[in-house]
């Protein structure tokens, strides 16, 4: 067989390779994996070329046999050899071994990105920003005889239409999504309401505030997500204009089911795992919750220094108003003061700097609203994308792997008990009743595996989504920067007007400025 390939001859080692590059459905393996390999090889273009002259693929892919003969072909050119089929034919029954590495590190050439990879998230930050912006904005009035409630305008950008949602809407909505998006990060949402009698009307009115930012923040990230965002549940709760949003809701979750129910390749999902799937989850999640520790203190010190721009505001407008108190003052000057003493013109100039420093005060107040705004908000978003993350892993860990923990568990009872009733020749009915639950618990068993697999699956493409989003970091700092240099640009503006006025009103009154 003219360098044609036995597959009965082939070492250890080319097997080995194969079995971590091929694809996983399948023993094929891709053309863009093998040119990777290629590349690992440091062969000259030349050599690299004569191989892929001589190794056959078909619609993108390589046999397993051609891999085998591309494999022997490396091996020669390895060694200075010419990489031909002539050549090849001489060592047919002993096929030299290429330098390539351990086979197990070679897994990684298939873990990167190929467009119809469905374990890979291909999706960069700008295009799931732009899915979708969602405005959720408080209607003032507030509906019910004896009850008051609070209504949301919801406005869709991609469903170019604006509804109108109670809370308790979006109660049901978030209970609808995780039961059927169980495997996938569900941000959660923001207390209905806080303990009685503890808060003061203006407090109240803040807690209010910051709900409505929290339900627009969970509407732009279920929005975004790029399994969930086309989903009949986000269309009906984003467009569906009628009153009945919530039976609307619950009956398009019964004919749908969970995602492992309607996903096309829920029950194949181990075939796309990475065998190191444990490790890399694992490796991931330690990551991601660091970065969500050290977000949550950036956010805490943003919001701090938003209400430091907010006091500042207070604190300069006060200031002023204390100037024209006393300027104000008509208090006549004691005959000891009022030879020499030029209080009585200098006062009546401090009442007029009040107008400055009210305008100081607004600077800062609108400096503190663009802190909040732009810095804050972007930080929560982040934030709330991050614990939903950290709820997922507990998901799965509490929910699937646990469930399926304790099946494994029942079904050894199970089999005992058959063991049991076997060898003491128990009546043959209830023999056959504890064999049918055997079967059941066993089909159990085998979805729960299923399951678990899937569910390893989303984890990973949620860690993807993750280290999707974490570019916002450049979003963050990009609108922190900004509203600073803005704030004090703006502020320095009026100080710098402030400063001559400030020189006329000493001059005037034969006082020598101190600058």
């Amino acid at each position: 067989m003219a360098g044609e390939i036995n597959e009965g001859s082939v070492p250890p080692y080319y097997r080995e390779v194969h079995e971590a590059i091929r694809c996983r459905t399948d023993e094929r393996v891709q053309v863009e994996v093998f040119q990777r390999l290629l590349d690992r090889t440091d062969l000259q273009k030349a050599a690299l070329g004569q191989i892929a002259e001589h190794v056959d693929s078909t619609g993108g892919f390589l046999s397993k046999l051609s891999l085998y003969k591309a494999l022997a072909l490396i091996a020669l050119a390895q060694q200075g050899k010419q990489p031909s089929p002539k050549l090849l034919e001489n060592c047919i029954q002993e096929l030299p071994k290429p330098q390539l590495g351990e086979p197990k590190d070679l897994g990684t050439l298939r873990m990167q990105a190929t467009p119809d990879d469905p374990l890979t998230v291909a999706h960069s930050l700008d295009k799931l920003l732009v899915k979708d912006c969602v405005q959720v904005e408080l209607i003032p009035e507030k509906k019910g005889l004896f009850l008051k409630h609070v209504e949301y305008q919801v406005t869709s950008q991609h469903h170019k239409i604006s509804v109108y949602r109670r809370y308790s809407d979006f109660d049901v909505f978030h209970e609808l999504l995780v039961q059927r998006f169980a495997y996938r990060m569900v941000p959660a949402l923001p207390p209905k309401r806080m303990l009685k009698g503890v808060l003061t009307s203006i407090s109240e009115r803040e807690f209010i505030e910051g709900r409505r930012r929290a339900l627009g923040r969970f509407l732009n990230l279920v929005a975004r997500h790029p399994f969930s965002s086309d989903d009949e549940l986000v269309k009906i709760f984003l467009a569906f204009n009628g009153s009945d949003v919530q039976i609307k809701l619950r009956d398009a979750y019964k004919r749908m089911g969970d995602e492992f129910i309607t996903n096309r390749i829920a029950t194949q999902a181990k075939e796309y795992l990475p065998t190191d799937i444990q490790n890399q989850f694992s490796a991931s999640r330690e990551l991601i919750r660091n970065i969500h520790n050290s977000f949550q203190k950036l956010r805490d010190r943003a919001e701090k220094m938003a209400e430091r721009s907010k006091e500042n505001a207070t604190d300069l407008l006060m200031f002023g108003r204390e100037l024209s108190t006393l300027g104000s003052d008509a208090s006549s000057i004691p005959p000891l003061a009022s030879s020499q003493s030029t209080w009585a013109t200098l006062r009546k100039s401090l009442k007029g700097l009040s107008v400055e420093f009210a305008l100081l005060s607004d600077k800062a107040a609108q400096q503190g609203r663009r802190e909040e705004d732009d810095v804050v908000e972007k930080l929560n978003f982040f934030l709330d994308l991050l614990q939903s993350y950290r709820d997922l892993c507990e998901r799965h860990e509490k929910g699937v792997l646990h469930e399926h923990q304790r099946a494994l568990q029942k079904y050894s009872v199970m089999k005992r008990q058959m063991m049991s009733a076997t060898a003491q020749s128990k009546e043959q009915v209830s023999v056959e009743q504890l064999e049918s639950r055997i079967v059941q618990q066993e089909n159990a068993i085998q979805t729960m595996e299923l399951r678990n697999y899937f569910s390893l699956f989303c984890l990973h493409q949620e860690t993807q989504l993750i280290f999707t989003y974490l570019p916002m970091t450049y979003h963050i700092l990009g609108a922190f920067v900004k509203s600073q240099v803005q704030g004090h640009t703006e502020m320095g503006e009026v100080w710098n007007d402030l400063q001559p006025k400030l020189g006329f009103l000493f001059s005037n009154n034969g006082i020598q400025p101190p600058y």
